[in-house]
């Protein structure tokens, strides 16, 4: 994967803020985030997988090329997805909307990878990629973020509002730059609300700080490894 740094450099030249780093993820960071997932851990979804490398960990840990759904907005990465993963699904599309893409069964996942970069993003949009990707993770199951910042990357009055925890798994003190990786689980049983739903209002707790979270009109595109689908 020689020219991954170029690919990434590129990238995030173009989009600073959608990539989020110049170059992929270390192998140190991708032992880390991949640690608590295995075969038993059923389907699971990485959000921004760039070039593949915690992909890859997926796969030596045993989860089933079958079982690995690869959700890429980044059209300069989807077809290296396609090509060095072609037993997995390959989706193009926001991760934010996971939830309401009818792709994904109810409570089917087990386990959701992140390398998104929650920090370049509004309240609003990690609302909706975290209520989304709870809609779909079954009871049990987490969603991994790793960050470089020093605290979790999800502010607490978002946990709040969406009824999550976030557990520190570990620090991947070797990766360059150092990086965090947090374990974000359901506090109770009660359903997670998605910010996908029309007109909902998201009150956020410590500043009386209010979201409008609208649904996006138009079509999105989805491109499977088979195809390219649209959907609402």
């Amino acid at each position: 994967m020689s020219h991954d740094f170029m690919s990434f450099f590129l990238a995030w030249l173009a989009s600073p803020g959608r990539v989020g780093a110049i170059a992929p993820s270390g192998d140190a960071l991708a032992e880390l985030i991949t640690r608590e997932i295995g075969p038993s851990t059923g389907p699971v979804v990485e959000l921004g997988p760039g070039t593949g490398a915690f992909t890859y960990k997926l796969l030596k840990r045993g989860v089933r090329p079958s079982d690995l759904s690869l959700v890429e907005y980044g059209s300069e990465f989807v077809k290296t997805l396609q090509l060095r993963f072609p037993g997995a699904r390959v989706l193009w599309m926001d991760a934010a909307r996971i939830g309401s893409s009818g792709l994904f069964g109810a409570r089917d996942v087990g386990a959701v990878v992140s390398g998104l970069p929650l920090l370049n993003m509004s309240p609003r949009k990690v609302i909706a990629i975290l209520g989304g990707a709870f809609s779909v993770i079954r009871a049990g199951g987490a969603f991994y973020q790793f960050t470089y910042g020093v605290r979790c990357p999800v502010p607490r009055r978002i946990l709040d509002r969406l009824g999550l925890k976030a557990t520190l798994v570990d620090r991947a003190i070797l990766n360059i730059p150092p990086a965090a990786v947090y374990r974000l689980t359901r506090r109770t049983a009660r359903p997670v609300l998605s910010a996908d739903h029309e007109n909902e209002r998201v009150k956020l707790n410590s500043k009386n700080w209010e979201t409008s979270v609208e649904p996006r009109a138009g079509i999105e595109r989805i491109e499977l490894a088979g195809g390219t689908h649209a959907a609402r």
